[in-house]
């Protein structure tokens, strides 16, 4: 807020909002993918509309990939659909790159890699439906949020 000296008008200065950085685990995506009716599906709207930034690494990017073509019949998709799918992620995402491993850290160690993600971008949420294989993420600065409470964190 600034205030003009001359005539004590106040004025507001509406800041951009900051978009929440997040990693987007693969259920979610599944989900998203498999119903336009949940929360799942309005994560990924909030991600093609700009309100959230996902974050990627290769082998997230990988997991995205191998769990939607096996279960494509399941989703309806095509290969050419699922390539498009994935191509739009990584327009979407931020790319990084992951030095190190702290292996295993988290209940069900096939999420690490979702952790150190997390921790190599700077990312504060994980989202996910499986919260509880996430315990112990919040000693490095980092909380997981099912896609219903990423969706009231942004709005």
């Amino acid at each position: 807020m600034t205030v003009d000296n001359t005539s004590d008008t106040v004025y507001s200065i509406i800041m951009p909002r900051i978009k929440p950085r997040i990693i987007l685990d693969t259920n979610v995506l599944y989900a998203g993918l498999y119903s336009s009716e949940g929360a799942s599906f309005r994560v990924l709207r909030a991600i093609e509309e700009g309100k959230v930034k996902i974050v990627l690494s290769t082998t997230l990017l990988f997991e995205y990939e191998e769990i939607l073509k096996r279960n494509q019949a399941t989703l309806g998709l095509s290969d050419r659909q699922i390539e498009s799918i994935l191509d739009y992620l990584c327009m979407q995402s931020e790319h990084q790159k992951i030095y190190f491993l702290w292996r295993p850290r988290l209940p069900d160690p096939k999420d690490d890699h979702l952790l150190e993600l997390a921790v190599a971008s700077g990312a504060k949420y994980v989202v996910t439906h499986n919260t509880k294989d996430f315990k112990g993420m919040e000693k490095f600065g980092v909380k997981s949020l099912t896609p219903k409470d990423l969706l009231e964190v942004i709005i």
